[in-house]
């Protein structure tokens, strides 16, 4: 899905509402990153986080847990199979994440990246998963990306799934106001100065035209120690087109 498409997404969701009977079939970046509480934003000024919906698979404690954030749209339900098979081959902890606006998580007029890596920060915090192997797809992927940069060098060592029926009809649980409102911003990504220190994985689809080689050089500016993979047979749904290949790279990247 090429990012110029979500905006008419947006203005198609928005206005869609089907009955029960007519609703038919229809890059990942992975840092590991210690976290610090921290209650501003870098303006100074107080940004006020929401309470994400999460689930939480059981692992061992003494290791950094695997933290998946999904993409515009998603939910923490698209991870279900991947983090269970995770949770198992790895004895890790795995936590799946709503973002703010999608799946259970509450509603908020602000969409930007530095408010969604407050709400995982603090979540993270809360249920003493600090140091932990952020894992983001599309937007997630951002938004782990930012909130790696984020954190002070001293201390660093589809789309049906947010569909519910409501009255015999299909409603949407993502805030597409909010959505709508701040698209600009979700394609985007904030400019930072400066870098992350740490191992990061770029996981590429084969067949997705998400990460150009222009970027690359930016990447690496922001994130000196990256790998990037690319999964040939995958699209920009990497974890959803090739779910084995995906976890072999997280494990790789894990050992």
């Amino acid at each position: 899905m090429r990012a110029w498409l979500f905006p008419g997404m947006l203005r198609w969701a928005r206005a869609w509402r089907l009955p029960l009977r007519g609703l038919g079939p229809s890059s990942l970046s992975a840092p590991r990153v210690p976290l610090a509480p921290s209650s501003s934003g870098r303006s100074g000024t107080e940004r006020r986080s929401v309470l994400l919906s999460y689930r939480l698979l059981d692992g061992e404690e003494a290791r950094p847990a695997l933290v998946f954030l999904h993409g515009l749209f998603g939910s923490k339900t698209n991870f279900n199979s991947i983090a269970k098979a995770l949770a198992q081959q790895t004895g890790r902890r795995v936590l799946t994440v709503d973002a703010r606006n999608h799946g259970d998580s509450p509603h908020s007029p602000d969409m930007s990246y530095e408010a969604m890596s407050q709400d995982v920060q603090d979540l993270l915090t809360q249920l003493g998963l600090v140091p932990c192997v952020l894992v983001g797809h599309s937007m997630g992927g951002r938004t782990a990306m930012l909130l790696a940069l984020q954190r002070d060098p001293a201390v660093r060592q589809f789309l049906l799934t947010n569909l519910v029926e409501v009255d015999g009809r299909f409603v949407w649980r993502v805030n597409l106001e909010a959505l709508a409102q701040h698209v600009d911003k979700i394609l985007a990504f904030p400019p930072r100065q400066e870098s992350y220190p740490g191992p990061t994985l770029f996981l590429l689809g084969g067949n997705s035209q998400y990460v150009h080689p222009s970027h690359h050089s930016e990447i690496r500016r922001l994130f000196p120690q990256a790998q990037m993979q690319t999964v040939p047979n995958a699209g920009h749904w990497i974890h959803a087109d090739c779910p084995q290949d995906f976890m072999a790279a997280i494990r790789g990247f894990l050992a």
